[in-house]
Order: structure tokens, then sequence, then C-alpha cells
């Protein structure tokens, strides 16, 4: 039996003040019903994009007609992952030179520290990606989730969005906006379930670590 206290909340939360993409829609609250003004409940009212805070990414996100959000498979979301700190590359990162941090060919589930992430409350405006040809590798040889602390596994810049596209086409899903500050490096249990949402681009995850189980 896991102790719950011991879990990591790797969350980034869907708050006001989240930073969003910018130009993408920031998130908002207020109240559809509201008891100080004579109603018998509360209940909020949220305006928000998916992709604030942390979410997992669809092939619909890169590519009209693909599946949405509503299609995620539950498996890549759960189980062995790997935890690689790479927050002292800047620009893509080759196969070798994931390799030298410490990613071991087969791995299922990749999440990287790149230690740009929106959880200290501002956007970032670099951060270091898998070059495509290496997000390409990793899903031929069994990839089935990269996960990543940046708000994109493709750079800020990109309108091709290739890292996106390397995966989804080999089969394996995204993961982004993760909390991995204070996660020790290594292999963890991940716990990462999309919501269940209609077929849109993107779902709002909660998203934890725990050490893994002995097998």
């Amino acid at each position: 039996m896991h102790d719950l206290h011991h879990m990591h909340d790797i969350s980034v939360a869907f708050a006001a003040g989240t930073p969003e993409w910018p130009g993408d829609t920031p998130v908002h609250c207020g109240w559809a019903w509201d008891q100080s003004a004579g109603a018998s409940v509360n209940v909020s009212r949220w305006t928000m994009s998916p992709h604030v805070g942390t979410h997992a990414d669809a092939p619909l996100h890169v590519r009209t007609g693909a599946p949405g959000a509503d299609a995620l498979p539950v498996a890549p979301f759960l189980g062995d992952a790997l935890l690689v700190d790479v927050s002292h590359h800047a620009g893509e990162i080759t196969l070798d030179e994931l390799r030298a941090a410490g990613c071991m060919p087969g791995v299922e589930r990749l999440l990287l520290r790149t230690g740009c992430s929106v959880a200290d409350g501002s956007f970032p405006d670099a951060w270091p990606t898998l070059a495509p040809d290496a997000a390409a590798a990793l899903a031929a040889d069994g990839l089935r989730l990269l996960g990543v602390d940046a708000p994109s596994v493709d750079a800020r810049t990109s309108t091709q969005l290739a890292v996106h596209h390397a995966l989804f086409d080999g089969g394996a899903f995204v993961l982004e906006n993760l909390d991995l500050r204070g996660v020790a490096r290594g292999r963890w249990d991940l716990l990462a379930l999309p919501l269940r949402t209609g077929a849109v681009d993107a779902a709002p995850v909660r998203a934890f670590l725990r050490a893994p189980t002995t097998r």
C-alpha cells in the first residue's frame, strides 16, 4: 500500500493567474449563481484554454481530422516513467545527448525536466526540446509518452510542431506543463489521467509521481 503523503503532485493548477501561452485564452472564474446575491447555492463559471496548466495534447491539436482528447488512451499515462534532467541544455537535444543524460533504450514513459516551467508563475521565453529525429527514434524504440515541464514539447517559436508530429506518428502521446521541481531523477510510477472530454484538442490532467512498486 502506498502512502499518499509521499506522492509528488506534479500538476500545475488550472487557476486564475496560471500563465497561458501568449495569445491563448487565460483562466477566468466567475459566479453563475452566488449565495451572496440570493441564490440557493454557489456555482462557478469557468472560461479557459485546455492548454493552461498540466494537460495532454490530442493529435487533433496539430492535425485537423485527427483523433481528439475523447480518444486519448489511458495506458500511456499510467505506469513506469523515467525522469531525466535536461535543464543544462539549450535548443534541440540529440538522441546521443539524451542517452548521455540518462535516458536508457526502451523507455516507455519519459519525463524531461527542462527547468522552464510555468509553475513558478511566469511564461518562459525558451526551453530545450528534443530534436524531431530523436523523438521519432524514441517512439520507434517503444516510447508511449513524453512529458515535459515546459509549455510544449516543441520550441516556443516552432510553427511546424515537428516533435508533436513525430510522437503522434510513432504512436506516442504528449503531456505538457508539469511541475518537476524538487523531484529526483530516475524511475517513478506515473499516474496522469487526462479528463474524459469531448472531441477537443487537449484535456486537463492531474499528475502524480510515486516511488516505483517492486516487481
